[in-house]
């Protein structure tokens, strides 16, 4: 295992270093989890309480979506911002600082009163939600070598979905019959990341974020990798990955922004059993994710794969499952429409760890900047897509032709990585 030589080790490391136990590293994942679990029960608090919140505040599909389309340009903005931030400045300190930010609006929007306080509560929420991938990414790169950072990167993006399955039970305890019961939803989901800064300091020291990174023997060593940030980002590695996480995030987000209206407004579920069938929905895309860090070590550990071509491998599953939206248009009310949905969840959270982990093959040195950029490409490319799909719903009066679409995109990923990103004959990345 070789160390990168842009990496430099502080005088303290190694004696610190050493009175860590083995499973530390995986104690920090757990932490990020956690993160990933508060930052996702924020965001999904409104498609959870969508119908009941556009009912009362007299908004229309489109306008939901530009709710949506607010909060992406916002997260637009917040990556570019806080990806730079989180080369610059101490994460130790960044991280808590965003996570109390947006908790705070996420707690605010319980006291919104129409279309506009809201939309800016959500601009806000995605300017500082925006920050949490940078600086996970920077933690899970300084504490997890190359083969463990597709299971790490499970486990950080395994909180998603854990979010998004505990988040309908708390508005199904919260949210009755009563107007305005739903505000009482979103400022209790608030309140809980105000708990996670508490155990962020109280379970991590500054020194530990500036324990030792290390590159394995298997990571592409290209003049890309090692050169200037502008030599990566005209690669054809990093445009393979920016379409790549198109794809992802077309069909993560429109699913999860419009899953509930599709049960309820298009297939006529009854409001708490939409809700219930959500956390399922959550809990199966949960089991894709982790799935997709195990398979990845059972091919570099049993079938002797590289890390990037394990990658590869899961990425492709992925897309075989999402690819079962095309079914929906025939799938009425029912078990099958329900299963085939939980299958499309599971591979598109299982395309994300890969996602995580082609960035951090990109370069050692500017891990939280290219998480930033890519940030900043998808959400202003995709974010449009909510307003999009909600014209399409007012003038179709149907989810079906978006959600099949939706489903299809993260092909566009295994084709950029052909082309673009191509293999040496030794299964290697070139």
């Amino acid at each position: 295992m070789s160390v990168h030589p842009s990496i430099s080790k502080e005088p303290n490391d190694a004696p610190h270093s050493k009175t860590r136990s083995p499973a530390w590293k995986w104690w920090v994942s757990g932490i990020l989890l956690l993160a990933t679990t508060i930052n996702y029960m924020d965001r999904v608090t409104l498609s959870g309480t969508s119908v009941r919140v556009t009912h009362e505040l007299g908004l229309n599909e489109l306008q939901y979506g530009h709710l949506e389309l607010a909060f992406g340009w916002a997260f637009a903005a917040g990556s570019l911002v806080f990806g730079f931030l989180a080369d610059k400045v101490r994460v130790y300190y960044l991280y808590p600082a965003v996570l109390m930010a947006w908790s705070l609006m996420g707690f605010a929007s319980g006291w919104t009163q129409g279309f506009g306080s809201l939309l800016l509560l959500r601009t806000l929420l995605g300017f500082f939600e925006a920050a949490h991938w940078p600086c996970a990414l920077k933690t899970t790169f300084a504490v997890l070598d190359e083969k463990e950072r597709t299971m790490g990167n499970s486990l950080l993006q395994s909180g998603a979905s854990i979010g998004a399955i505990l988040t309908p039970q708390i508005i199904k305890l919260l949210m009755t019959q009563e107007p305005g019961s739903w505000r009482t939803a979103f400022m209790a989901v608030g309140a809980v990341g105000l708990l996670w800064v508490v155990l962020w300091f109280a379970f991590l020291r500054s020194r530990d974020l500036h324990m030792l990174s290390v590159v394995s023997s298997d990571s592409p060593k290209t003049d890309e990798s090692k050169g200037s940030l502008r030599s990566i980002v005209v690669s054809g590695r990093f445009w393979a990955v920016a379409i790549l996480i198109v794809g992802a995030q077309t069909v993560w987000h429109i699913y999860r922004v419009w899953l509930m209206k599709f049960l309820v407004t298009g297939r006529g579920y009854e409001q708490e059993a939409a809700l219930n069938f959500n956390s399922i929905y959550f809990m199966c895309t949960d089991v894709g994710c982790l799935l997709a860090g195990a398979l990845s070590l059972r091919l570099i550990r049993r079938q002797g794969t590289s890390a990037h071509s394990a990658r590869r491998t899961v990425y492709a599953g992925a897309c075989i499952l999402t690819t079962l939206s095309v079914f929906l248009p025939w799938l009425e009310k029912g078990l099958p429409l329900l299963a085939v949905l939980c299958l499309i969840g599971a591979g598109a959270l299982a395309l994300f760890p890969c996602y995580y982990s082609f960035v951090q093959e990109l370069s050692p040195i500017y891990v939280g900047r290219l998480t930033g950029l890519l940030s900043l490409w998808v959400w202003g490319v995709t974010s449009p897509l909510h307003s999009l799909f909600g014209l399409l719903v007012d003038r179709t009066h149907s989810y079906d032709s978006g959600l099949v679409l939706a489903g299809l995109a993260p092909w566009l990923g295994v084709l950029a990585l052909r082309q673009l990103w191509p293999l040496s004959r030794t299964g290697a990345a070139a």
